[in-house]
């Protein structure tokens, strides 16, 4: 008798359940729904959407994966058609849209094989059936690519940057196909390309006709010391991992000063173990320094007395690939400094861009 007693479900107040053929329309009807609102972008006479958000901070894109990203979907179904997007984003760069199209359109037409009594599960097999399919005619009527047909490449760049808001599509393929054709490494035949080794650093406020690919590092930060000369040729530089400053001690300490001469003993004290540091940096021969962390206002003094550019509060991954380009090592004790971990460059410089000041390191060793 208790196992023929139906279950007893609880549900929060204005909470509804749709079961069977109910729950199915109405996750067609909500994915369609999603797929009909990028549609309107998709093709040559594609238009851009307006997205005000809660804030009041206006998006305007024809980019399927950024219009649903700022759209507030709430369905599970429409999130699911919003993870599409993204996927196709993160492992193509491109068809979002037609990604999202081409979903809604799948099951527009499922709902008319569900009308006629056909399960779910044959047409979910009929239809990977049908991708299968699709890849082999994709494959047939694909053409081979030669890394060395920059002409083929420079239009697949554009094709993909078209409806993106760039209109500098031509200046901008070419600074990506000059990108990527350089950092291509190939072996055994096959090409291989770590998109990590491109850097790109963006600056509101420049028109993207002034866009430039750099034979180096760009990074956004600015030499420390007015002083400092601005330029540096035929760089020697230093990447240190530790602070160009006094260290505190690791456990709580109190020193008592009692009289003016022990304070400027004080003072001298610190003032030489900064000195140190720099004829550190001098002795190895280094003309640049990259500094991971901070810099004292003193230190910086003694550099520029020295003619050695330096920058402090790098990140990490800017470090890392200062290390593959210049090919110099990180340090993290001065004292251990010696020419041979320093990296090599043809002209550290500062420039400014829309603005803001940078820092070029250009004509590295590898």
């Amino acid at each position: 008798m208790a196992d023929s007693q139906q279950p007893v479900v609880f549900l929060p107040e204005g909470a509804k359940r749709t079961r069977g053929r109910d729950a199915q329309r109405i996750n067609i009807l909500i994915a369609k729904a999603v797929a009909n609102a990028v549609k309107s972008t998709l093709g040559p006479k594609g238009m851009d959407k307006m997205i005000v958000d809660d804030m009041g901070d206006v998006t305007i894109s024809n980019d399927g994966a950024t219009i649903l990203d700022e759209i507030s979907i709430e369905h599970p179904i429409g999130k699911m058609m919003s993870e599409v997007a993204k996927t196709q984003d993160n492992e193509v760069g491109d068809g979002t849209t037609t990604a999202v199209v081409l979903a809604g359109g799948l099951l527009k037409e499922a709902e008319t094989l569900l009308d006629n009594d056909i399960h779910p599960s044959v047409i979910v097999k009929g239809y990977r059936m049908a991708g299968k399919k699709a890849i082999e005619f994709a494959k047939g009527a694909a053409e081979e690519i030669k890394f060395s047909d920059k002409k083929t490449l420079k239009n697949i760049a554009m094709t993909s940057m078209t409806g993106k808001a760039a209109e500098s599509t031509e200046e901008l393929s070419d600074i990506v196909v000059d990108a990527l054709t350089q950092i291509a490494d190939e072996e055994n035949g096959k090409i291989d390309i770590d998109i990590d080794n491109v850097k790109v650093e963006k600056k509101q406020g420049a028109s993207l006709a002034e866009s430039e690919l750099v034979q180096g590092i760009v990074i956004d930060k600015e030499i420390v010391h007015g002083g400092m000369p601005r330029k540096a040729n035929n760089a020697k530089i230093a990447l240190v991992d530790t602070a160009l400053e006094v260290k505190s001690t690791e456990t709580d300490a109190k020193i008592e000063i009692t009289s003016p001469e022990q304070m400027q003993a004080f003072l001298d004290q610190e003032e030489a173990m900064l000195k140190k540091m720099v004829d550190s940096i001098k002795d190895s021969g280094a003309n640049v320094v990259i500094c991971q962390k901070g810099i004292d206002d003193l230190a910086q003094h003694f550099l520029a007395k020295e003619g050695i550019v330096a920058v402090r509060r790098v990140k990490k991954s800017d470090m890392d690939a200062l290390v593959r380009a210049t090919g110099g090592k990180v340090v993290t004790r001065l004292e251990s400094l010696t020419k041979e971990e320093l990296g090599n460059a043809k002209i550290v410089q500062e420039k400014k861009v829309a603005g803001d000041n940078m820092v070029f390191i250009e004509g590295c060793k590898l």
